[in-house]
């Protein structure tokens, strides 16, 4: 595994408030389950508020939860590589925890995003953040992209004998 995989104490070393030297540090989360243009979007906005981008993702268990038998596709160390790959995130922690609260709370990100389709009040962290000194950042979801759809598609594929049924 990459070394910019991180647990959330390695996190906090390196990225906690006491440790940035002037740098900004952006957090953002998800499942990320099959990498698509949305989450690109998305972490390259998040990134671009900052200095650093920490990725929270969601465990292969919590991702179940969440999204029910058969998912994740990849698993949890798979997604967290492809993520650490990519050039602008600077590190990435997985969190077995149905939300990311005890990472935000922790790290106090400068910036924690969340995609437009999270409501204002419904953000995890939103009162952490604003309370030392941080702000929330909404960013617009990229229409036509869902890892949910990618997966229905297929799957009509799979069972038109793969013609596209459109």
């Amino acid at each position: 595994m990459s070394a910019r995989t991180l647990s959330l104490h390695e996190a906090i070393l390196q990225f906690g408030p006491g440790k940035r030297n002037g740098r900004r540090v952006v957090f953002t989360n998800g499942c990320f389950d099959l990498l698509h243009p949305g989450h690109i979007e998305t972490l390259q906005n998040a990134r671009g508020l900052g200095d650093a981008l920490i990725v929270g993702v969601n465990s292969d268990r919590s991702v179940r939860e969440m999204k029910g038998e058969g998912r994740p596709i990849l698993p949890e160390r798979e997604r967290a590589e492809i993520l650490v790959a990519l050039e602008y995130v600077d590190g990435v922690v997985i969190f077995d925890e149905p939300t990311p609260r005890e990472i935000i709370a922790a790290l106090l990100p400068d910036v924690l995003v969340k995609g437009g389709d999270w409501s204002s009040d419904a953000i995890v962290g939103r009162e952490e953040v604003e309370a030392a000194g941080g702000k929330v950042v909404s960013v617009p979801v990229v229409a036509g992209y869902s890892t949910t759809a990618i997966l229905e598609k297929i799957r009509k594929l799979d069972a038109s004998g793969g013609t596209d049924p459109k």
